[in-house]
């Protein structure tokens, strides 16, 4: 039987965002104070994780994220625009308390379908280019290699969805997939045959509920 080859999901740390905007893919986005120890923490957890693949969201969260988990190794990381967070046409908008932008009559249009969603990017299109840059990693990884992909929540969280074969339609203040979690996936001869999710900074997190409309954060 051939050792298992796996490919751990990292979601970036928190992000530096005082007035609570829903950045989603805009730029100029980066780690908090916090979000760098979340991302420090990374690094410590998989130092002595012999990787042979790196690759990243475009996003500066991403990339911040992967840069202490990078540090030290002779790989170069690839910036794979597949990992990218959703897209999210309420990005740019504050919600705050009572989530302003959903009582306004020009947005009840992108409210018409939760279950695809209307608002963003279908949640099957999501999956798909998640799926295409992971196996595409899992192929070119050696007999029991492993990779580290940084990416963001609802692209983890659907991408596990999908391989578990379930509903993609979500609660998402229930997405397993917290700021600097680790989802990893484990392939058998290139097919999935499981995963495993840890939280290795949860120490570090501040309570910050998923709003029904991020776009992963």
């Amino acid at each position: 039987m051939s050792e298992v080859k796996q490919v751990h999901l990292v979601r970036h740390g928190e992000v530096n965002n005082p007035t609570g905007v829903l950045y989603g893919r805009l730029p100029g986005y980066h780690l908090s104070a916090t979000g760098q120890a979340m991302a420090e923490r990374l690094g410590e957890w998989f130092a002595n994780t012999p990787v042979d693949h790196l690759r990243c969201s475009p996003l500066e969260r991403a990339q911040e994220t992967m840069a202490p988990i990078a540090e030290g190794r002779e790989i170069c990381v690839v910036t794979d625009a597949r990992l990218i967070e959703a897209d999210n046409a309420f990005a740019g908008k504050v919600f705050g308390k009572y989530n302003k932008p959903l009582l306004d009559p020009r947005n009840w249009w992108l409210l018409r379908d939760p279950f695809t969603p209307s608002w963003g990017e279908p949640y099957p299109q999501l999956a798909a280019r998640m799926l295409s840059a992971i196996d595409e990693v899992v192929a070119g990884l050696p007999t029991g290699g492993q990779a580290v992909l940084v990416s963001h929540q609802l692209p983890i969280w659907t991408t596990r969805l999908a391989l578990e074969e379930h509903s993609f339609v979500h609660d998402p203040r229930r997405r397993q997939c917290i700021l600097a979690s680790v989802t990893t996936l484990r392939y058998r001869d290139d097919t999935f045959c499981g995963l495993t999710y840890a939280e290795p900074a949860r120490d570090l997190l501040r309570e910050n509920g998923n709003r029904a409309f991020s776009s992963g954060h």
